[in-house]
């Protein structure tokens, strides 16, 4: 069995220890307050914007899965380069065989709902999307092996923030804007499968992978079947500005690389994740 260290264990890193606990791999999960982590992860307690407090000798896996505290560019600096940085060289006498960072398809900025796979071209397109840049670079030319996963829109228990909106008759929609998510399960459960490909083959394990279900949807539609669902009055629909589209998410993101590792979603649609969570 493998023995992992969890960079960043709020609530998917602590699912992902919690499960990989029971398939009787040895999880530790670093962590500024250990004592919120579960039994079967065993706590690192230190800061990662400092130099890393010591490490297990013997660390096979590290998943790095760490967001920034405020939407500043100091925090966004902080959690996905300065974080990376420390914790690279502290794994650098260790023989790690692979590095999973966690980062977001806002680092593609294409806006005109054109499909998008993981050759597609990334933008900088304001301080979030650089420092995630930064940090995919780090791992990526990193003498550990790395491999990035951009996640879309993450929902799932105790992410409920849009059907909240739809509920409480706060939502609006844009007309013929394209949207990606995933469920909470599907990421931790791609982390799994990825670093059992990985032990059973390594040259399998692609550098980077879009982190989505298998049915880009028109946000509107999404939220039109949640007040369906939910019994409540239609949502506004609102006609994007040249400004707003261009400001907004738009395209249609492809999880073809992903899918053809043999990975099946266990919440393939959103109707199938959001109608278990009403």
């Amino acid at each position: 069995m493998a023995t992992v260290l969890i960079a960043g264990c709020g609530d998917l890193g602590c699912q992902l220890g919690s499960q990989l606990s029971q398939k009787g791999h040895k999880v530790y999960g670093i962590r500024r307050n250990i004592e919120a982590l579960p039994d079967e992860i065993t706590g690192l307690e230190c800061n990662l914007f400092r130099p890393i407090c010591d490490l297990p000798d013997k660390i096979d896996y590290v998943f790095y899965i760490v967001s920034a505290d405020k939407y500043k560019d100091i925090d966004y600096y902080h959690a996905y380069v300065l974080g990376v940085k420390n914790l690279l060289h502290a794994l650098q006498d260790h023989h790690v065989k692979r590095f999973f960072f966690t980062s977001s398809t806002s680092v593609f900025g294409q806006s005109e709902g054109e499909w998008v796979d993981e050759s597609s071209p990334t933008e900088e397109h304001g301080f979030s999307t650089r420092r995630l840049i930064e940090g995919e670079q780090l791992v990526l030319e990193s003498d550990i092996p790395g491999t990035v996963i951009r996640f879309g829109g993450i929902y799932g228990p105790g992410r409920t923030h849009l059907i909240d909106l739809v509920r409480e008759g706060k939502a609006h929609c844009m007309e013929n804007v394209w949207s990606n998510r995933i469920h909470s399960t599907d990421c931790v459960g791609i982390f799994t499968h990825l670093m059992e490909l990985n032990e059973q083959t390594a040259d399998k394990v692609d550098d980077i992978y879009i982190g989505v279900d298998n049915q880009p949807t028109p946000s509107c539609e999404v939220y039109e079947w949640l007040a369906e669902q939910l019994s409540v009055p239609e949502v506004e629909h609102q006609e994007p500005s040249e400004n707003t589209r261009l400001m907004r998410s738009n395209k249609r993101l492809s999880n073809a690389r992903l899918r053809a590792t043999g990975y099946e979603m266990h919440y393939p649609t959103y109707q199938d994740g959001y109608i278990e969570l009403i």
